[in-house]
């Protein structure tokens, strides 16, 4: 049997099927797992929107899924493809291409330094590239499009998922709920035309 979370989520892994290389790292429900397994295509389900995401539906770069396996615990699948384009929403073939990480690399003090809320604001700016360039299947453009009251809808949603992951779920949870908040409240700062640095101001004076 298939162990979905408290969410009724499951980790799905893609992979190449015909290179082996890892494509992407989503999560799937109850319904897009029966989907995916009845083919042609790869479905999703968007943590973000709540929704099933049928990956393709907008860029045209469908997954076809070639065989469907399950770790040992049966809570992690990996899906092998056909990929008909690229699968990452930047355009690039994998998510993975960013670069590698080895431990002579890792500089935990540098790490330290891009934490914090300079983080905010780095993320404030791609919002804003976003809005200007537009890719296509963007989930932040889709979230501008339909106005200022679908964001605050989706701050008083995230809030009140932070909030349960408080008191039922892990710390981890919590932390990935918490993002998902930061992250729109930044979009409706965006889309409201409104300074970030009007927010510090607010709390800088309340710490005075």
């Amino acid at each position: 049997m298939i162990q979905l979370d408290d969410r009724g989520l499951l980790p799905a892994i893609v992979q190449d099927a015909v290179s082996d290389r890892v494509l992407m790292h989503a999560y799937m429900n109850a319904e897009a797992l029966k989907r995916t397994l009845a083919g042609p295509d790869a479905w999703f389900y968007s943590r973000s929107r709540q929704k099933l995401w049928h990956k393709g539906e907008t860029s045209g770069n469908f997954l076809k899924v070639v065989q469907v396996e399950h770790d040992c615990d049966s809570d992690t699948i990996l899906v092998k493809v056909n990929p008909s384009g690229s699968a990452c929403h930047t355009g690039s073939e994998s998510c993975f291409d960013s670069g590698v990480m080895n431990k002579d690399s890792l500089n935990v003090e540098d790490i330290s330094n891009n934490l914090g809320p300079g983080i905010l604001t780095e993320l404030i700016d791609v919002i804003k590239q976003r809005s200007n360039d537009k890719p296509e299947g963007s989930y932040t453009v889709e979230l501008l499009k339909e106005g200022t009251g679908r964001v605050a809808q989706k701050i008083v949603e995230e809030a009140g998922e932070t909030a349960i992951a408080s008191v039922n779920q892990t710390l981890d949870d919590v932390a990935n709920e918490m993002g998902d908040l930061l992250y729109h409240c930044m979009v409706l700062l965006v889309s409201l035309g409104m300074p970030a640095e009007q927010i510090w101001a607010v709390l800088a004076k309340r710490r005075g």
